[in-house]
């Protein structure tokens, strides 16, 4: 059975977002939690999908992005294969390697299969981003600081539909601004980004987790669950999530392409 297998040539050929949806639906659901970069797949002309194929099966798919921080680097983000075809994930990562020309990846570290891939196929590796995910229900104190929402319901609710935009908030303490952040909804359904900045004069008491608290509960009620990122370095914000129940579970990882 095994040699049958091996027999069958590993293909990669340029498909449409519309023809890899099923298995993207599959990937989605494998992976259980926030895609950083499942919205520019929505974006016209930013990505090149690629179909996978073990002797005119279909076998996964894979995605390169082109456009925006992309531009002029072509970067693979996205490789799924379908569970009864992984023995094969090698042979169909490098057929489309050859058939799109990726030079570089950047991948999410809770993809376990991609994360595989990227050791073995990329060099100066490095992290981009922190991912967290909501773990810890908290009970921070306001320290006599309210929240003030700046988009309407209206235009919050189309975001959400839309998976596109979001909804700002302002955190005030006395008529005056301490602290500005919102929630974006450009991530596949149900999760939401949380940012968030507080000003200098404001900052290390304890404003920072208390916003971002609320802006949990937000997005709680707006049936979404939240998620948010850091840069590696960025200790204070590090702390500021964790202080509000935020654990880590992933890296955006970077890696340029090995040439053969």
């Amino acid at each position: 059975m095994l040699d049958s297998i091996v027999l069958m040539p590993a293909l990669a050929t340029l498909s449409t977002v519309d023809a890899v949806l099923p298995l993207r639906v599959r990937y989605r659901q494998e992976m259980n939690c926030q895609i950083v970069h499942d919205s520019i797949h929505r974006r016209n002309g930013w990505t090149l999908t690629y179909m996978c194929t073990l002797g005119g099966t279909i076998a996964g798919f894979a995605s390169v992005a082109i456009a925006g921080p992309w531009q002029d680097k072509p970067t693979m983000f996205e490789f799924y294969v379908l569970p009864e075809h992984r023995a094969r994930a090698f042979d169909l990562f490098e057929a489309f390697l050859s058939a799109s020309g990726a030079r570089f990846m950047e991948i999410q570290s809770s993809d376990v299969l991609l994360t595989v891939m990227l050791h073995t196929y990329a060099r100066d590796i490095w992290s981009e981003k922190i991912v967290f995910h909501d773990a810890i229900g908290t009970a921070l104190p306001p320290h006599g600081a309210v929240v003030h929402h700046v988009t309407s319901d209206q235009e919050t609710r189309s975001a959400i539909a839309h998976r596109q935009g979001g909804t700002e908030c302002l955190l005030q303490l006395d008529g005056e601004t301490v602290a500005t952040g919102g929630l974006m909804f450009h991530y596949n359904v149900p999760y939401t980004d949380i940012y968030m900045e507080v000003a200098e004069p404001f900052r290390r008491r304890g404003f920072g987790s208390y916003f971002v608290q609320e802006l949990k509960r937000l997005a709680y009620e707006l049936e979404s669950v939240p998620c948010a990122r850091c840069n590696p370095s960025n200790i204070p914000s590090r702390k500021t999530l964790q202080k509000a129940g935020f654990v880590p579970y992933a890296h955006i990882l970077n890696g340029a392409i090995r040439a053969e």
